[in-house]
């Protein structure tokens, strides 16, 4: 079990549970990817992960939308249980229709964007609210147009994603994101795949969404924007929790030596 610091948040934000698990195990044959995390998100938090390559970061957020199914554990949405059995080594989906309806509420950014190539920008957007959510297609264009505004991106409605920049590109996956209405939004390491010089637009849109109190869990390298942005880091280190708290506590040293070890990478980068 983990300690009760695992489940610490700021003052500032309402206990209210976003998504948590209990005993999350994930295992590949035989290799053991998560070793039992005990994990709470509150509405409201902004969450970044960090951690060295094959921590099991991505693994974990993955668990997190059922892209990946847990071996074993259990996950709660927004205080429901995902109705999980055992089978085949690892769990199994019991009521399909709940994952799909608590899918809704959990949107997930990825590190290679994931744009159907064959779409423009806007009809990217305007897929799954229409077609999954079975809303209005007038409405879904209107919402897909004003959030492409926001994020920069209204004249290139009509664009292919080959047209695009490869923040650009970003920019429309977090747009089509944020059409969807999710109370969470997970990223994974978003800007792995762009040019330096195209982090920055993106890391913008994710400091705007944080700000406005989004629910935010981030897999990120970006360790100037996880200080900066997050309410809370959470270290994986083997597939385990190694250290959770405040950027002021985690960042200030002291606090871990593995994370302090961690960090110093970046610095002297």
């Amino acid at each position: 079990m983990a300690s009760a610091s695992h489940f610490a948040v700021a003052d500032s934000i309402a206990a209210i549970p976003a998504i948590s698990t209990e005993g999350l195990h994930k295992h590949f044959g035989n290799l053991e990817v998560l070793k039992g995390i005990d994990f709470r998100a509150n509405d409201g938090e902004v969450v970044s992960i960090l951690g060295a390559s094959g921590s099991g970061k991505s693994t974990f957020l993955r668990c997190l939308n059922l892209l990946e199914l847990p071996s074993a554990g259990r996950l709660r949405i927004f205080d429901e249980e995902v109705k999980l059995r055992p089978g085949g080594g690892n769990l199994r989906i019991a009521d399909r229709k709940q994952v799909d309806r608590l899918r809704t509420q959990v949107a997930m950014v990825f590190q290679n964007f994931c744009l159907w190539n064959h779409m423009t920008v806007l009809d990217n957007l305007m897929e799954a609210p229409v077609h999954v959510q079975r809303r209005s297609r007038a409405e879904v264009r209107d919402e897909a147009e004003a959030v492409l505004k926001r994020v920069g991106l209204l004249e290139r409605a009509k664009s292919y994603p080959a047209q695009l920049s490869g923040g650009q590109q970003q920019r429309a996956a977090i747009a089509r994101a944020l059409v969807m209405k999710p109370r969470v939004l997970l990223f994974d390491e978003p800007t792995s795949a762009l040019d330096p010089e195209l982090v920055g637009e993106v890391l913008k849109v994710m400091r705007d969404l944080a700000a406005e109190g989004r629910t935010m869990l981030i897999v990120t390298h970006e360790m100037a924007f996880a200080r900066d942005v997050s309410s809370r880091i959470l270290f994986l280190e083997k597939g385990q929790i190694e250290a959770e708290g405040s950027p002021k506590q985690l960042f200030g040293g002291g606090v871990n030596e593995r994370f302090d070890q961690f960090i110093s990478r970046f610095s002297q980068g």
